[in-house]
């Protein structure tokens, strides 16, 4: 039986479920193929883990990803983090693991920084109404 894994990746509201097999290097993105995305730092930032990885192990992998939630950015990040997190899962390999986190460590850590809720008074979450009596 072939080799499956499922990862995930979230950045901000964005939501990536990856789903790694072996294939012959495609990568589809919510049924879309990945060079259909028109953004080239999206496709860029995709492809980042892939390129970390080497081409021997970026040509013999298929990966099918689903993607819900967040803006490009953010979409962008957590399809990163779940292949990321994937090809780690996938070649059980602890050399990989580490030259994703000297690269850049949200690739498979994580990022918990949120955007904060407006509240009342004033017009964003932290701006207030200015005094003038002073």
């Amino acid at each position: 039986m072939a080799k499956v894994v499922i990862a995930s990746g979230k950045r901000k509201t964005a939501v990536a479920r990856a789903t790694i097999k072996p294939g012959n290097g495609t990568i589809r993105i919510n049924g879309l193929s990945l060079d259909a995305y028109p953004d080239r730092w999206f496709r860029l930032r995709v492809k980042e883990p892939l390129i970390l990885a080497g081409e021997e192990i970026a040509n013999s992998v298929d990966i099918r990803v689903r993607v819900f939630g967040g803006g490009v950015n953010g979409q962008a990040e957590a399809i990163r983090m779940a292949i990321a997190r994937g090809l780690v899962e996938y070649t059980q390999d602890s050399s990989l693991r580490t030259k994703f986190l000297e690269y850049e460590r949200t690739m498979i850590t994580g990022d918990p920084r949120q955007v904060w809720s407006k509240r009342f008074g004033g017009p964003k979450a932290r701006a207030r109404k200015q005094k003038s009596y002073r």
